[in-house]
């Protein structure tokens, strides 16, 4: 129970917590339209005025999902220190994070919100970095469960 539902559920809100801090510094000084929280919520409220709450929801809830995915390859792969953690972790990141920023780059005209409906060049690399920072955040947390004495050995 711990390796499936606890740690992903640390980790996960350990890692959100970067990307969604990341993204709201990004968004919140005109770098680029980095709302991810409120472009997730929307697509489900369908209004800007009140997706916060539901995107905070869908937003961790992906990222606990998804951290079981990393914490499962970083337990294959079994790095040794915690720098290549940090660094293994953060190029799952961007592999990530590419391949999400491609996706929403050509699903973003379909968004039901205008504000949402153009995600240009700078957007994408703006998630790219964020889900660098979300992969490196959840590779440290390995690191940090590994010194603690966690079994961590690959369920496979």
């Amino acid at each position: 129970m711990l390796r499936y539902i606890v740690l992903p559920i640390i980790a996960g809100i350990i890692g959100t917590t970067g990307i969604t801090a990341f993204l709201w510094i990004v968004d919140r000084y005109g770098l680029a339209n980095a709302d991810m929280v409120r472009a997730v919520g929307s697509l489900f409220t369908k209004k800007y005025e009140n997706a916060l709450k539901v995107g905070v929801v869908v937003h961790f809830t992906a990222g606990i999902i998804i951290s079981a995915v990393y914490l499962h390859f970083l337990s294959i792969l079994n790095p040794p220190g915690y720098f290549s953690l940090f660094f293994l972790g953060g190029v799952m990141g961007f592999v990530h994070g590419f391949v999400f920023s491609f996706i929403m780059v050509i699903m973003a005209e379909q968004h039901p919100v205008e504000k949402f409906q153009e995600a240009d060049f700078q957007v994408a690399l703006v998630h790219v970095l964020g889900h660098v920072v979300y992969g490196a955040l959840i590779g440290l947390t390995f690191g940090a469960f590994r010194l603690m004495g966690v079994d961590l050995t690959p369920a496979i």
